[in-house]
C-alpha cells in the first residue's frame, strides 16, 4: 500500500492488498464529536504538544501505531520512526492525514475503530500487516465502554514485549459538561487505569498523574466555573505561561493532574 493511500475496503480483502484496519464502515464526523472541534481547526498549543511529546516519546518504540490520531498534529512530531501508522475512526480524518503525510514513505494512514475492535480481529490484522512495537492512544480510552477489551485488542497489535502508551483524562472530580458533550465515559486515576491494564493481561510499567496546574485550571474554569468548553484565550495563555512551569512540577511526585499517563507491556 502506498503511504498516502486510504484503505476502506471490506473483510474480503485479498492477502496482498492494502490493509483495511477498520472494524466499522461508520465514523464520519467522529473527530468533531470526540473533540468538540472540526478537523480544519488546528489548536495553537505548540508548547503543550511538545510537553506531551517529551513525556510520551521515551516509551515509544521504532514502529509506532497511533489510534485516534485525528488530524495528525501529534504524530507529525515523530520524524525518526522506522514505521508510523496513523489511524482514526473518522474517514475524513484518515483522508486528511493521508494527504498530510504523503511525502513521508514511512507513514501510512488507516481507518480503525477501537471501540468495536476485538482481540481476535486485532491479532489477524497484526499477522497480515506485521505487529508494531508500540500502540499510542491520546484521549481515546475514556470514550470506550469496555475499555478492558479495547486494551486487550490494542495489545494484540504489538509484538510480545511491545507496549501500549495511554494518555487519558484524569480524576472523576474534573468530570463535567465538556466531558459529557464529547462522549467521555469516565476519567481515570492511576489506580483505575492500572487496574484496567492488569485485567487486560498487561504489565504496568508506568502509571502516574501529569499536569498538576492543568488539573487545577480545568477544575476552576470548566468544573466549577461552568464553562462548557475550554476558553481559547485562556488556553493560549496557559500554553505560553503555564506549560513551562508544569514541566518543572512534573519532575516531582505530584498527587493529582489533568491527565494520567500509562505505559503497559504485553507479556506473551
Amino acid at each position: 500500500m502506498e503511504p498516502s493511500q486510504v484503505s476502506q475496503t471490506n473483510s474480503d480483502l485479498e492477502p496482498d492488498a492494502g490493509l483495511d484496519l477498520s472494524a466499522s464502515a461508520h465514523g464520519a464526523g467522529a473527530f468533531a464529536a470526540a473533540t468538540g472541534r472540526q478537523l480544519e481547526q488546528r489548536t495553537d498549543q505548540k508548547n503543550y504538544r511538545r510537553y506531551q511529546y517529551d513525556l510520551i516519546v521515551p516509551h515509544c518504540g521504532g514502529e509506532l501505531l497511533e489510534v485516534g490520531a485525528g488530524s495528525g498534529d501529534f504524530s507529525a512530531q515523530f520524524t525518526d520512526r522506522q514505521r508510523l501508522v496513523v489511524t482514526d475512526v473518522d474517514p475524513q480524518a484518515v483522508t486528511a492525514m493521508a494527504d498530510r503525510f504523503a511525502d513521508r514513505p514511512e507513514v501510512s494512514a488507516q481507518q480503525l475503530d477501537v471501540a468495536t475492535l476485538t482481540p481476535i480481529r486485532a491479532a489477524q490484522l497484526a499477522e497480515q500487516a506485521g505487529p508494531v512495537d508500540t500502540v499510542l492512544a491520546i484521549n481515546v480510552l475514556e470514550h470506550i465502554e469496555d475499555h478492558v477489551r479495547a486494551l486487550r485488542a490494542l495489545s494484540a497489535l504489538v509484538r510480545p514485549g511491545g507496549n501500549l502508551v495511554m494518555w487519558v483524562p484524569g480524576y472523576q472530580q474534573l468530570y463535567g459538561d465538556f466531558d459529557r458533550s464529547v462522549g467521555h465515559v469516565r476519567r481515570y486515576t492511576p489506580k483505575t487505569l492500572a487496574a484496567a491494564a492488569r485485567e487486560a493481561g498487561l504489565r504496568v510499567d508506568l502509571c502516574r498523574p501529569v499536569n498538576l496546574l492543568g488539573g487545577i485550571a480545568w477544575w476552576a474554569a470548566v468544573r466549577k466555573g461552568g464553562a462548557g468548553s475550554p476558553n481559547p484565550k485562556l488556553v493560549k495563555i496557559y500554553d505560553t505561561a503555564v506549560v513551562p512551569l508544569t514541566r518543572i512540577l512534573d519532575r516531582l511526585p505530584i498527587p493529582f493532574g489533568q491527565t494520567v499517563l500509562g505505559s503497559f507491556t504485553r507479556l506473551d
